[in-house]
């Protein structure tokens, strides 16, 4: 079992990048947890920093905390609902990048390979036939670069470390993954070279189609 260390980015402290009555939208930083842990430490993290900055928060989904980009919170419980319902029921849309490791064979394709938690390897995720629950992810390739190739990732499902898993699946870690990349994948990038890109929902007062984006920084 791997030790957590959790040092979280302070610069910038918070990057707010839209809000209104019902909502927040912030470019989480790889590094920050997107809500507290059990240990003290994790305390600071996108949820508390937004509660000491607006007042009352509400977390409506999580990204890893590796894993940098789009994320929205809620003003109040009934967002929070409202946003979380939407997020069970698929409504929403999420695309990520991420640079792996490699060149893919395939300019595009689906990966479908049911996940379940390796409980040899607290915590990470495996595929797994028997126990594992249904996960989709469609990739598409933006870039090929000299030792790695950068590539659209739209998860169906959302299953935990669902596109580190998918992306070792088919041999291609993405850089800088502390969990499943091997040494020479660790040391190609810094930190790890996943980031939520966008994100779409139905505001939930104007009912409305809204979208977010943030570029990745890799």
């Amino acid at each position: 079992m791997q030790i957590f260390e959790y040092n979280p980015p302070s610069d910038p402290w918070l990057d707010i990048r839209y809000q209104d009555d019902d909502f927040v939208i912030i470019n989480k930083p790889s590094g920050l947890l997107s809500n507290p842990g059990r240990a003290e430490v994790t305390f600071d993290c996108a949820l508390t920093r937004l509660e000491k900055q607006l007042g009352s928060i509400y977390l409506v989904h999580r990204l890893d905390c590796s894993t940098s980009g789009v994320m929205v919170y809620a003003k109040s419980k009934k967002v929070e609902i409202d946003l979380k319902v939407q997020f069970q029921n698929r409504t929403t849309s999420k695309v990520y990048v991420a640079e792996v490791q490699g060149h893919l064979a395939q300019q595009e394709g689906c990966i479908d390979l049911p996940l379940a938690k390796d409980s040899d390897n607290v915590p990470k995720q495996k595929v797994c036939y028997e126990q594992g629950k249904s996960a989709v992810t469609y990739y598409r390739v933006l870039e090929r670069r000299a030792n790695s190739t950068l590539v659209e990732l739209k998860p169906v499902t959302g299953r935990t470390h669902q596109l580190r898993v998918h992306m070792l699946a088919l041999g291609h870690p993405i850089l800088g993954d502390d969990f499943y990349g091997d040494a020479a994948c660790l040391a190609a990038a810094p930190r790890l070279h996943l980031h939520a890109q966008s994100l779409s929902f139905a505001h939930p007062t104007s009912k409305e189609r809204v979208s977010f984006s943030v570029e990745h920084g890799f």
